[in-house]
């Protein structure tokens, strides 16, 4: 009885997990990868549905972009520039702050107008 259980377990740990049995068989459908004085480009394109571009300049600054679907089938965006301001993401997944209420914006935009000065 306590086989049939383990087995019947196994089978139900290996139906609920197939995104990763898909991504050990995954293969690179194209790769290219151009390396200058200048900069750089690389592309990568992956049989899951991974894709990654990437461009460089000689100072550092890199600009590029990757996709891939959730186990849910969504499709997942980013695009990021990464130079002397750090890391910079773009996308749809990724969360953004509450907005501003309109009371604290009109406080900033007082403040603004109206700067500290010492001599009152």
């Amino acid at each position: 009885m306590f086989k049939i259980l383990l087995v019947c377990a196994l089978v139900g740990l290996a139906a609920a997990y197939p995104g990763q049995l898909d991504d050990v068989n995954a293969e690179v459908i194209s790769r290219s990868e151009d390396i200058r004085p200048d900069g750089f480009n690389t592309h990568l394109e992956i049989s899951n549905g991974i894709k990654e571009d990437r461009a460089g300049d000689e100072h550092g600054n890199i600009r590029g972009s990757f996709s891939f679907d959730t186990p849910e089938d969504e499709p997942v965006e980013i695009t990021y520039i990464a130079d002397e301001n750090g890391y910079q993401p773009t996308g749809a997944v990724l969360p953004t702050p509450p907005p501003i209420p309109v009371e604290i914006q009109r406080a900033l935009e007082w403040i603004a107008a109206h700067p500290y000065n010492e001599e009152h």
